[in-house]
């Protein structure tokens, strides 16, 4: 049973599990849990996604309860109209914040994306990162005897594919567990020592302003068992 964290008349978010597919997809034919389906059957009507999570990220999901009110939010979520806030587990420390504004291109590492023009124009991505906590674990990943570690919030101000993750990977801070940006040795060492399967970033809450009710609102998502396990391995205070 999928986790709601909020519903009104209007709509309905969920906490999606890390590894579930938003819905249906040809890119995996063989999937049979979707998190449109699943929360459609709970609740017993139709749901109608409003934006998207890559598969491997957990975290606020939001749907409308109507294709007229989805049609109604569409463009806060088009025109980001809202703040998302990420949080995330990367290589090495990060000792201050900042704002990564680095373009990217049409990430064609999808077989959905292989008909896209391989020259287009990189168009604008912008994040915001910062800090929270670091850690120094004592297992090598390379010539060092100890490898480093930060959990970081991030922030995007623009919706590109894969933003996070090809933002952080270009900061040479890639997101743990990341198979496709990440660094393979830093996924097995978490893989193997810390028991966590799963890329290390989460969408812990998205803010903005009610569309119908013109009040500012807040929709929050707590962290799995990984998140936690790893907070207590660390001594890294979950953020709330």
């Amino acid at each position: 049973m999928l986790e709601i964290v909020y519903q009104d008349e209007y709509f309905i978010a969920i906490n999606k599990p890390a590894g579930m597919l938003v819905h249906r997809s040809w890119l995996d034919k063989h999937e049979t849990q979707f998190a449109m389906q699943t929360l459609r059957d709970q609740i017993g009507q139709h749901v109608f996604p409003l934006h998207r999570l890559d598969r491997p990220t957990s975290g606020v999901l939001v749907f409308g309860l109507s294709s007229e009110i989805a049609a109604k939010m569409m463009p806060i979520f088009a025109n980001h109209e809202m703040k998302k806030t990420y949080h995330a587990v990367v290589r090495g420390w990060i000792e201050e914040g900042g704002r990564l504004d680095y373009a990217l291109k049409v990430d064609l590492d999808k077989i959905a994306d292989k008909f896209a023009k391989q020259d287009q124009e990189a168009q604008e991505a912008i994040t915001d990162y910062l800090p929270l906590a670091k850690v120094e674990v004592p297992h090598s990943t390379g010539k060092f005897p100890t490898t480093r570690y930060s959990m970081v919030e991030l922030s995007p101000l623009t919706g590109r594919k894969h933003q996070l993750r090809r933002h952080m990977a270009h900061l040479r801070h890639p997101i743990v567990g990341d198979t496709t940006h990440g660094e393979g040795r830093h996924n097995r060492l978490f893989n193997n020592v810390y028991d966590s399967h799963r890329l290390l970033l989460h969408a812990s809450s998205l803010e903005f302003i009610h569309p119908f009710t013109q009040e500012k609102l807040t929709i929050s998502a707590g962290f799995d068992h990984t998140w936690h396990s790893l907070s207590e391995q660390f001594h890294w205070p979950l953020p709330q």
